[in-house]
């Protein structure tokens, strides 16, 4: 427990060197690569992963900033999942082409991606609850642990283009707005909100390329 506490205690003593212009100049970065990236997403482009990488690699920092720690995760697992969502979508054969297409869930899949969410929110909440008793009174476990449960499920079924990835990034977009706007990060609050209406875009598109693609 001790160790916990220094080890989050340390990786906070570089914010105390980081002025506001850097964390707000930062913060644009961010916004800019994750709203190209999840337009890249839309269109089923390859390119939503590296340049993704790089928002959610800023967000990681930003979030420890603001004792949004669940947030912090959820990207540093963004990150590790780019990479092999990265090299899912490339993979290929000389006969079928790419192996990965967008499709819909089954039943059966449904079930396993509530329960993986129900899952990861579930370990994410006590978590976050210990932290915020422990280290950081200013967290909010469970609008984190919803957003950020939302967000693992979502980016796990985005690297295998599944329609249902939407639903979760819409969710997890819809948490995000209050979540960052009370934490002081407005311009990510209505880069969230930005992200809500590309999700809600980025659904509809998939359902018609998956309906496209099963009728072939």
């Amino acid at each position: 427990m001790i160790e916990s506490i220094l080890l989050l205690g340390f990786l906070r003593i570089p914010y105390h060197f980081c002025s506001m212009e850097m964390i707000s100049a930062l913060e644009k970065i961010a916004i800019v690569s994750g709203i190209i990236s999840v337009w890249f997403s839309k269109k089923g482009n390859i390119w939503v992963y590296p340049i993704g990488m790089l928002s959610t690699i800023i967000y990681i920092y930003l979030s420890f900033h603001g004792d949004l720690f669940g947030e912090a995760t959820v990207n540093l697992y963004y990150t590790i999942m780019s990479v092999y969502g990265w090299y899912n979508w490339m993979r290929h054969d000389n006969e079928k082409g790419l192996l990965i297409r967008i499709s819909n869930s089954s039943t059966a899949a449904w079930r396993k991606e509530i329960l993986f969410f129900m899952g990861m929110y579930i370990i994410l909440f006590f978590a976050l609850q210990y932290i915020k008793e422990a280290f950081a009174p200013g967290a909010i476990p469970w609008a984190d642990a919803l957003a950020s449960a939302s967000a693992f499920t979502g980016m796990w079924l985005m690297a295998k283009k599944k329609v249902n990835s939407w639903i979760w990034w819409i969710i997890t977009n819809i948490v995000s707005v209050p979540l960052y706007y009370v934490k002081g990060f407005n311009e990510t609050s209505f880069y969230y909100l930005i992200l809500l209406v590309l999700a809600i875009l980025g659904l509809v598109e998939w359902r018609k390329k998956a309906n496209e693609i099963e009728q072939h």
